[in-house]
């Protein structure tokens, strides 16, 4: 399905190689004249001087000696943006690859020859750090609900809980982000009257609302917008002390994951969870000393776990169960 902006666009390419009428345009782009007449219009509105003639044999054309002007990037640039596409193979986003190798054959093409042969041997040799996407979703979903995000309007959404329960809430997005492999929308819940964080592969459907939403003033960071999200995991307040340095806390602890703020003895890392048995896991990969305030339950996740790898490392071949 062609976008509105990818017409608009098409009109400005057209425009730019030749004079032609309002009934040619419409033919093209497979819509009516009023149509088209917008696409002009929203052209115009954006400084593009185009021109229209009236009458029987009136045609568009841009102002004469006016010419768009030529995308030019620095080598860094260039190669930035290449790395940049090449990261975006990992997605997971399928609908999207042709999209993704049409851009990068695009800018290889106008690359000089030696920064062409250092591109494509980082190609062969850079191995970028991409965890593999779990039931990857459409890219349509993913720029429908980030417009969403950047219109500031509501969604509806069809979700389906990890319990398998089916529901319809109405959420304002505040983010869309991709976690673990995972892609996720955080936003205020209006069922559960809270923030929420819903995985994309669980909703059955999303509709975004023509109802504006105003959002929280402490979440217009993005740093903020993790902060919030690594407490929007579920019912547990988890307080671990960390008693290690900020530097190395960072090391294993990502913005989403928890917050850390520095203290007397440490770094205090805050987040939530619905899982101690997870967290229990997340803390015990952790290579430093550290003290578990709060909750005590999270203890004894600790202590079950540490049971099992203890029971791990005396198994051997002869005592595997089959």
């Amino acid at each position: 399905m062609h976008r509105p902006t990818a017409r608009v666009l098409t009109v400005l390419e057209i425009l730019q190689s030749r004079k032609i009428s309002g009934r040619e345009l419409a033919r093209r782009l497979e819509v009516d004249g009023r149509t088209v007449r917008r696409y002009v219009a929203t052209l115009q509105e954006m400084g593009i001087p185009v021109e229209g003639e009236r009458g029987r044999y009136g045609a568009y054309s841009l102002k004469r000696g006016y010419k768009m002007p030529p995308l030019m990037f620095t080598d860094g640039e260039a190669l930035g943006l290449a790395l940049g596409l090449l990261a975006a193979r990992g997605l997971g986003l399928a609908d999207l690859a042709p999209a993704v190798e049409g851009a990068l054959a695009k800018v290889e093409r106008v690359m000089p020859e030696t920064l062409r042969d250092k591109l494509r041997t980082l190609e062969q040799t850079v191995t970028l750090s991409v965890v593999p996407p779990v039931n990857p979703p459409d890219s349509g979903v993913v720029s429908g609900l980030a417009g969403a995000v950047g219109e500031r309007r509501r969604v509806r959404l069809r979700y389906r809980s990890v319990r398998r329960e089916e529901t319809s809430r109405v959420v304002d997005p505040y983010a869309v982000l991709q976690r673990e492999g995972r892609w996720h929308l955080f936003g205020h819940c209006h069922l559960r009257g809270g923030a929420r964080l819903f995985r994309l592969d669980r909703m059955l459907g999303t509709e975004v609302l023509d109802e504006t939403f105003e959002r929280p003033p402490e979440l217009d960071a993005p740093e903020a917008v993790l902060g919030a999200v690594a407490n929007a995991h579920g019912p547990w307040e988890v307080e671990v002390l960390l008693q290690t340095s900020m530097e190395r806390a960072r090391e294993g602890v990502t913005p989403m994951l928890a917050s850390l703020e520095e203290t007397e003895g440490g770094v205090l890392m805050r987040c939530t969870t619905g899982n101690l048995d997870g967290m229990a896991r997340v803390v015990a990969g952790l290579f430093y000393p550290l003290v578990v305030r709060n909750p005590p339950e999270l203890r004894d996740a600790l202590k079950r776990h540490a049971t099992e790898v203890a029971a791990l490392a005396e198994r051997t071949e002869d005592k595997v169960p089959s």
